[in-house]
């Protein structure tokens, strides 16, 4: 990694990443990897994602997983649909595969 690519613990205190539960998943319509996701942060708080992960996930096998989710990202839209965070994957071979805590954690808990 070179020195220029480098944060320091300021920028990466400005991100909050917290474990956010999967309520709800659907394709978006002329997409092949497109999926609207809504997800439960905690306190009553739910957003809305737009993630690329249709071709590696179906809708259903996706509700009820634990994710790792930005959600101090700026509100973007994707295909007509507005994203209001960002999950967070490893990928590998060029595929994304989802990140999950490895025992329950409450939804709301951040990631540090």
């Amino acid at each position: 990694m070179r020195d220029k690519d480098m944060i320091g613990i300021e920028d990466f205190e400005r991100l909050d990443i917290r474990i956010g539960a999967i309520k709800d998943a659907t394709r978006i319509e002329g997409s092949k990897k497109l999926i609207k996701l809504e997800v439960d942060i905690g306190e009553g708080q739910d957003i809305q994602l737009v993630a690329g992960i249709g071709a590696e996930y179906k809708p259903e096998e996706l509700t009820g997983k634990f994710i790792p989710v930005v959600v101090n990202m700026k509100p973007m839209r994707l295909m007509g649909v507005e994203s209001q965070g960002m999950l967070l994957a490893a990928v590998v071979a060029g595929k994304p595969v989802l990140l999950h805590p490895d025992r329950e954690v409450p939804p709301g808990t951040q990631v540090c």
